[in-house]
């Protein structure tokens, strides 16, 4: 549960009393010509609208707007594919490198299995173990490539979408990698993020809302307390620049994400088809390696096999 401070409580019971004399005014009668029971509904819906702000349970302003809520939908959507695709391409690295391993142990206890035997057979196993030993490194290499050339850079797009979702920020180093890979200019050290445009959408709003309750304050105190209407439009005026200020951050905000997400697709789609262009042609030599290492010791085998049936 969120409290407010103490310094909060005079700003939220002045909201209050202009609150209530706006509705007042919206239904053209003064406020103290209003029914007991008609003020105690008005104060009724103010304390159940305070008593949301003091326990957190009011609804938070969001921007809402069909461009905007597609271009959320791509950039959750894009994570959730991108960490499958990683998920799975951690997968192959593991893979080749279990492989190697065995194809390596396969090959000494083979070795180790030709030094008992004699003649063609024990020469067999022993060209037997260190084609195996040799296809082991081949993988282990493959898997290494493969890690850096096809894993990591999914795994670096990855982070780049987190960094402009909701509750992240982009560190020092996930910057630097996306400059690197040149899916943002960050020259002026910028990057708007979805949740600095919320925070900036949700400030705007509520400036706004703020400036219509300053407005009616205003308007009451030149009718009750004209000593102090000088000083109350001194803070309009600062809080209506404030105000301003905002938007603009806001616009700036959106013009930047509209940019900055432009050019991030058209980089992923350059970066990732060279990725999956690397990992085409790395699984296509592994293939064809391996393939030319048993096939050149299928020659020896069958000579060894005709031997022994001989």
């Amino acid at each position: 549960m969120q409290l407010v401070s103490w310094e909060g409580w005079d700003a939220i019971f002045q909201n209050i009393a202009a609150w209530t004399m706006e509705r007042a005014r919206s239904l053209e009668i003064g406020i103290f010509k209003k029914k007991p029971s008609d003020l105690m509904q008005i104060f009724k819906d103010v304390q159940s609208k305070v008593s949301d702000v003091v326990l957190g349970k009011e609804k938070p302003v969001e921007e809402s707007n069909p461009e905007y809520e597609k271009l959320k939908h791509y950039i959750f959507e894009l994570e959730n594919h991108l960490t499958e695709a990683q998920k799975h391409a951690y997968r192959l690295v593991k893979r080749h490198r279990e492989l190697g391993q065995s194809l390596s142990d396969f090959g000494k206890a083979v070795k180790i299995l030709g030094a008992c035997e004699g003649n063609g057979l024990g020469k067999a196993f022993s060209e037997l173990g260190t084609k195996s030993e040799m296809i082991s490194i081949k993988l282990q290499k493959e898997a290494h490539h493969l890690l850096m050339n096809f894993e990591e850079p999914l795994k670096d797009y990855v982070r780049a979408v987190q960094s402009i979702k909701p509750h992240c920020c982009i560190l020092e180093n996930e910057i630097e990698t996306l400059v690197k890979m040149g899916s943002i200019d960050d020259t002026n050290g910028t990057l708007a993020t979805i949740a600095e445009r919320a925070n900036a959408f949700r400030l705007q709003c509520e400036l706004a809302e703020t400036i219509k309750l300053k407005e009616i304050n205003l308007d009451k105190l030149m009718l009750m307390r004209s000593d102090r209407v000088g000083e109350a439009e001194i803070e309009y005026k600062e809080l209506k620049a404030e105000s301003e200020e905002a938007t603009k951050r806001f616009e700036t905000i959106v013009k930047l994400m509209n940019e900055e997400i432009v050019r991030f697709q058209e980089q992923k789609t350059l970066d990732l088809g060279l990725a999956f262009h690397e990992f085409a042609k790395g699984q296509a030599r592994l293939a064809n390696g391996i393939a030319d290492a048993w096939r050149s010791l299928i020659p020896k085998l069958e000579s060894c096999s005709s031997a022994l049936s001989a």
